[in-house]
């Protein structure tokens, strides 16, 4: 019998065998400073492409201030235990009414955090005799939830409507059997990609097929509609999400996420949600601060509009200068380069200690064997010097990928590796 360990011991995982090169830098790295467009990272200042404080919020003076207030009147416990035993207020009422009204929604339950509360809520949605439809490119939290169904679950070709349904004939013909239902799942917004979720033709084919639709906004909700309540919204179909998900880590700049749809949906939710059920409540500094956000979401709408503003400036500038930034539809912005993981490393360092620019590097397994994905978040912090900038940065670190320099400053890495 082998030692449970063994396997750790011999391969440390498709990214993990990068920590020696890697670690401190391009993985785990450490920015230093109040969150903004421009932070510190080793002692410099970097502008700074990688937080996802789409709004500004994060570092407001008014969130601050009330964030600073929550804590001095509460504290970082209060209240305490899970929320159907003692851990329920008004205040954590009165913040799911005014999510529900910002998505348009009836009803909405708070989640301790966005990842724990997308797989539970997949758990409390499916019984066995279920079906789970989901995209290809689903964010993890959606993958682990539905590793947890006991029934029948297939993906289809990311955004693709042919395989959409294909998939949702199959579906059918199992749910007839076993006499269970069909839960579609979708993005708002991709994550990496920036692609919106085809929520308009999914809806449409509820006319042939019965099935629920679930969709995680996180990157949707508080960016894309008219009032920021999503990309449903953004769509025309906010209606028809039958449970719509978003997160507080990005436009709310906060620690949290909910569920809103249906009261009798959302009820049921409530009661059978494990991840609510036996874990503490959401801290009241959290609940009020998030009250304080939403309000700036209903009342300052100028914040989305520079938020676009920006977010126009850098991606017609990247396509201006013949850069690949895929398909994206929202504030997500990526940039495609051609090129190795050893590359990869020497092209963003070049980018940081040079070029004061700090953005996420994405490389395979994520995406693609010999793609080079830099992830973009523009703010609402951000101003036009810092695309213009950015702008010319890019320009001079394609122009060092083309010309081989990275794979030379690269070739100690990439025999290292070879050799392990």
């Amino acid at each position: 019998m082998k030692d449970l360990f063994d396997k750790i011991y011999k391969d440390k995982g498709p990214l993990g065998k990068w920590a020696e090169q890697a670690e401190g830098y391009f993985v785990f790295p450490k920015l230093e400073g109040p969150i903004s467009n421009r932070m510190k990272f080793r002692g410099k200042e970097v502008i700074t492409w990688s937080i996802n404080d789409y709004l500004g919020l994060a570092n407001h003076p008014e969130v601050r201030k009330i964030d600073a207030e929550a804590a001095a009147e509460y504290g970082s416990a209060y209240p305490m235990g899970a929320r159907m035993m003692s851990g329920h207020t008004d205040l954590h009422e009165k913040l799911q009414d005014e999510l529900a009204s910002f998505v348009h929604k009836q009803s909405a339950y708070l989640l301790n955090f966005g990842y724990q509360g997308m797989v539970s809520t997949i758990d409390a949605l499916v019984s066995k005799q279920d079906v789970i439809v989901y995209d290809v490119d689903a964010h993890a939290c959606i993958i682990d939830g539905v590793r947890l169904h006991l029934g029948q679950r297939f993906t289809y070709k990311h955004n693709d409507m042919e395989s959409i349904e294909k998939n949702l004939k199959r579906a059918e013909k199992i749910a007839e059997q076993t006499g269970g239902g069909i839960l579609l799942i979708s993005e708002g917004v991709f994550g990496m990609r920036g692609e919106q979720g085809k929520l308009k033709e999914i809806v449409e084919l509820k006319k042939k097929y019965n099935f629920r639709l679930f969709v995680d906004d996180a990157h949707g909700f508080g960016t894309l509609g008219k009032t920021g309540a999503g990309a449903g919204e953004e769509q025309g179909v906010q209606d028809e999400i039958d449970v719509y998900f978003a997160t507080f880590a990005k436009s709310l700049a906060s620690t949290g996420a909910f569920i809103a749809g249906d009261k009798e949906i959302i009820d049921y939710l409530k009661y059978n949600l494990r991840s609510q059920m036996f874990a503490k409540s959401l801290q009241m500094q959290l609940v009020v601060g998030a009250l304080k956000r939403l309000e700036m979401l209903r009342t300052m709408p100028e914040l989305k509009d520079k938020l676009w503003e920006n977010v126009n400036a850098l991606q017609n500038g990247l396509k201006a200068k013949g850069f690949d930034i895929g398909t994206t539809q929202s504030c997500v912005t990526p940039v495609y380069l051609k090129g190795s993981i050893p590359e990869a490393m020497a092209l963003v360092k070049d980018l940081r200690e040079n070029h004061g620019v700090f953005c996420s590097i994405v490389v395979y397994p994520v995406i693609p064997k010999g793609l080079i994905l830099l992830r973009m978040i523009p703010t609402a912090t951000h101003t036009l010097q810092d695309v213009e900038e950015t702008l010319e940065a890019f320009s001079a670190i394609r122009e060092r990928l083309e010309n081989g320099t990275y794979k030379r400053l690269s070739a100690s890495v990439e025999a290292a590796m070879s050799n392990k």
